[in-house]
C-alpha cells in the first residue's frame, strides 16, 4: 500500500497526521506540526493538513 505523503519536506504521510489527531490529542495546525513535523519546512502542505484536521474532527 503506497501512504499518501502531505508533507513533502519532512516525508510526512497521511496517516500520521490522522493519527496524530485521533490517538496523539492534535486538535490545531500547531499540535499537528509538534507531533508530526508537517508544515515546517516550506508550509505548502499547510492547507491539505487543515482539511485533514477538520475532516478528522
Amino acid at each position: 500500500m503506497e501512504e499518501n505523503i502531505i508533507c513533502n519536506c519532512m516525508n510526512v504521510s497521511e496517516h500520521e497526521i490522522v493519527h496524530a489527531i485521533k490517538h496523539q490529542g492534535a486538535v490545531m495546525l500547531q499540535d499537528i506540526e509538534d507531533i508530526t513535523g508537517a508544515m515546517s519546512g516550506c508550509g505548502s502542505c499547510t492547507e491539505e493538513v487543515e482539511k485533514i484536521l477538520q475532516r478528522e474532527r
